[in-house]
């Protein structure tokens, strides 16, 4: 038991500051290891490449919910946004090693259809499925996944590295994986409520797939190396566009100016919102789960991305003392706040 009387909620901290206060007096001992906590992946000296590593766990219940999601697509998922991890820091993904807990309410072919889809992401992004632990649960599903990649040294890209009035860019477009969310636990909720009733889901592919089966954004990496350019801060968005902003800000001692304007939303996306009476653009900085790559890149560099589709600019870095801030379309300027998901908030226990 505790001896200490003053107990402390999670939620008081919510997560980001939960991993701050469990971390903050974490030191490096070994010269290989080059940044620890604090990015979207850990960075090891290997010699000539830099090594990262990242883990991520999946919760029945709280990520995913076996209602509505087929098991092929959850394999698939875990792997995809591990590898959104070490894109995120201009590397790329070479081995995984996956590790699940399973209760007995599942059977041996349900596992199979769930690494069925592991390993369709593995081959499709050329990466080898090297390891992994497997034990039993007392309820519900646990699926852990550790990612490996490699960069060169002069390519590693941090989210604290960010330049003043760097151009802020975006790949994709935003807020189609919250819609696909709110559509898919809307329709279950009519089918719990009568079994009988068929899910209304046709001509909602692009926002169901947003949501089921992510693609991670490895060929923006290719596009980048292409083109010669270098991002100075980046990080993929699994939170919302606006908290992820705000940890890049943050990390690189920056503000920022995003225009609203500016923002891709694909066209399903914007009229889900609609029908949810949600603005579009609000659905896009707060949703989540896009794992699209929000970048920052020297202006210098504008002339080679301007014409790459793979990815839109949606504003400026500014000095830190002018804050974050969202122009509207009407030309308002709103502070951005991060309302997107925190695993210890009381709505997601």
């Amino acid at each position: 038991m505790l001896e200490n009387k003053n107990l402390t909620n999670l939620n008081e901290y919510g997560e980001f500051g939960l991993i701050d206060l469990l971390t903050k007096d974490i030191k490096l001992k070994n010269k290989s290891s080059v940044l620890g906590v604090g990015d979207d992946a850990a960075i090891i000296d290997s010699g000539d490449r830099l090594q990262v590593v990242s883990t991520d766990l999946l919760v029945e219940g709280i990520h995913f919910d076996i209602h509505y999601t087929p098991l092929r697509h959850l394999g698939y998922k875990a792997i995809a946004v591990n590898l959104s991890d070490i894109a995120a820091m201009n590397a790329r993904p070479e081995q995984v090693l996956v590790s699940i807990a399973i209760s007995s309410r599942y059977t041996v072919e349900a596992i199979q259809e769930l690494y069925a889809g592991m390993k369709l992401c593995c081959e499709r992004y050329g990466v080898d499925l090297v390891g992994g632990d497997t034990t039993s649960s007392v309820s519900g599903m646990f699926i852990s996944v550790t990612v490996l990649g490699y960069a060169k040294k002069e390519q590693l890209v941090k989210r604290s590295t960010a330049g003043l009035k760097d151009l802020i860019c975006v790949s994709g477009d935003l807020g189609g994986a919250y819609m696909g969310l709110l559509l898919l636990e809307r329709e279950k909720e009519v089918f719990l409520k009568d079994p009988s009733n068929q899910p209304e889901l046709e001509g909602k592919d692009y926002i169901l797939e947003r949501q089921l089966k992510p693609e991670p954004r490895l060929d923006v990496i290719d596009v980048l190396e292409k083109q010669k350019v270098v991002p100075t801060s980046m990080i993929d968005i699994s939170d919302g566009l606006a908290s992820e902003v705000l940890h890049l800000c943050k990390d690189s001692h920056k503000g920022c100016r995003l225009y609203e304007e500016k923002i891709p939303i694909d066209t399903q996306t914007y009229d889900m919102a609609i029908e949810f009476a949600i603005t579009p653009s609000v659905a896009a900085l707060n949703g989540g789960e896009d794992y699209e790559l929000l970048f920052t890149v020297a202006q210098a560099d504008y002339d080679k991305i301007k014409d790459c589709m793979e990815f839109s600019i949606i504003g400026y870095t500014t000095d830190e003392s002018e804050g974050c801030s969202l122009i509207t379309k009407d030309d308002k300027l709103i502070e951005l706040k991060a309302q997107g998901w925190n695993a210890f908030t009381k709505e997601n226990k």
